[in-house]
């Protein structure tokens, strides 16, 4: 990798590939902090930037307005002069030319590129993953055919219970379907959470008439007999079959890095980067969901899906892009809203070797706190919005803080140390 010198001067032209949070938030670091140059923006869909996080969540009920997804408006880029290319996809990247082939043929030259690709739903492979009925989310377009389907009382599967599997159990469960959630893990939420904060969220789900079955390993989707092609049940390994009349997959994803691959870039879960965000090619940067990333606060490569991770590298990425060295160091955040609990999860807690609840889950006002050798890494906090801003600090700061007064709920977290 190539760090930045401050000695570079700004580029003539920069080109972004990817129009989600990331990039709209680096067009508004770029103009803000003076780049006059060319702004081209490439974008598979035809949507101006807009929020993933309320597709399973309130515009999937119906409660949002499409605009109201916006993270700009869109005179926004007009007035920032942005050439956009949207319904266009990036189909070559050609590094040596310094060039970018779309989908129509044209040819898009750069000084800088960015790549802002994101994620994409992992698939299902399995036989029957093609019938009709059988959804992922992870666009407004998956959005809208999901939702000719979220009809009253009828039977949704949703496989995999991570976050994306459980904010659509409950949306549509409120709309009142028939939920089933298949996890192959034996509890859900594995990767993210520690089991207290997992069966918190199992038996909140189950009061409201969801069905969770962990340990379910899905053989086959089969079809209707009478519609052919449409979805009936999912089966699983155990032979038991699940009745469906529409199916979600939430099995996680998984880089949208191809193009990078094609181009010779250096990638492995993502497309590896520095510090600085850039890429082996020194000419190209990336940020977001796409990217594997060094963290300097935990020690260790990450690649995460995360908004707010998004929108930090992306300042980042523009930030050295016009020549003023600035490395990439964050306490990651993430959030979940289910139902009327929100949780948010303050940096990583792989790797802990000790969890203190603060207060009772019975209360549905809590925090688990991770440490590892005695250090803050992680908080989760459920609907306790005073915890999760003092965690940021804590964490940022590697503090040791006093187990005895971490369990104490009436201690204030910023007072444990």
């Amino acid at each position: 990798m190539h760090a930045p010198s401050a000695a570079v001067s700004p580029p003539d032209h920069v080109v972004i590939v990817g129009a989600g949070q990331a990039a709209a938030q680096a067009i508004d670091t770029l103009r803000r902090k003076g780049f006059k140059g060319g702004l081209t923006l490439i974008g598979d869909e035809p949507h101006w930037p807009y929020q993933r996080p309320p597709l399973s969540k309130k515009y999937l009920s119906g409660t949002l307005e499409q605009d109201r997804l916006l993270i700009r408006p869109a005179r926004f880029y007009s007035e920032h002069g942005v050439d956009a290319r949207l319904g266009r996809r990036a189909q070559q990247i050609d590094a040596q030319a310094k060039q970018v082939r779309l989908d129509d043929g044209s040819i898009v030259r750069y000084d800088v590129l960015l790549l802002t690709t994101g994620s994409k739903p992992c698939p299902l492979a399995v036989p029957g993953a093609g019938l009709a009925g059988v959804h992922a989310l992870r666009s407004i377009a998956d959005v809208a055919k999901i939702q000719a389907d979220l009809v009253p009382g009828r039977r949704m599967v949703i496989i995999g219970g991570g976050y994306i599997g459980l904010e659509v159990a409950a949306t549509a469960r409120e709309i009142g379907l028939e939920i089933t959630v298949l996890e192959a893990a034996n509890r859900v939420m594995s990767r993210v959470t520690c089991h207290e904060v997992s069966s918190f969220y199992e038996a909140e789900h189950a009061r409201r008439g969801v069905q969770i079955v962990c340990n379910a390993r899905v053989r086959a989707l089969e079809a209707d007999g009478g519609s052919p092609g449409c979805v009936r049940a999912v089966v699983c390994h155990d032979d038991v079959e699940h009745a469906a009349d529409l199916v979600l997959v939430g099995v996680g994803v998984v880089p949208a890095d191809e193009l990078a691959v094609a181009a010779g870039l250096e990638c492995s879960n993502g497309i590896v980067v520095d510090q600085h965000c850039r890429t082996s090619d020194p000419h190209i940067y990336a940020a977001g969901d796409c990217t594997n990333h060094p963290s300097i606060r935990y020690g260790r490569r990450m690649r995460l899906e995360s908004v707010d991770n998004a929108f930090e590298q992306a300042t980042t990425a523009a930030l050295n892009i016009l020549g003023a060295p600035t490395p990439h160091d964050k306490v990651p955040w993430f959030w979940s809203d289910q139902y009327d609990l929100k949780m948010i999860t303050v940096g990583i807690c792989h790797g802990y070797d000790a969890m203190v609840m603060r207060g009772s889950p019975a209360t549905r006002s809590f925090s688990a706190c991770y440490l590892r050798a005695g250090e803050l890494i992680a908080v989760d906090t459920v609907n306790n919005p005073r915890d999760q801003m003092a965690a940021r600090r804590l964490i940022s700061t590697r503090a040791h803080p006093d187990p005895t007064k971490l369990a104490e709920p009436d201690v204030a977290l910023k007072e444990c140390l």
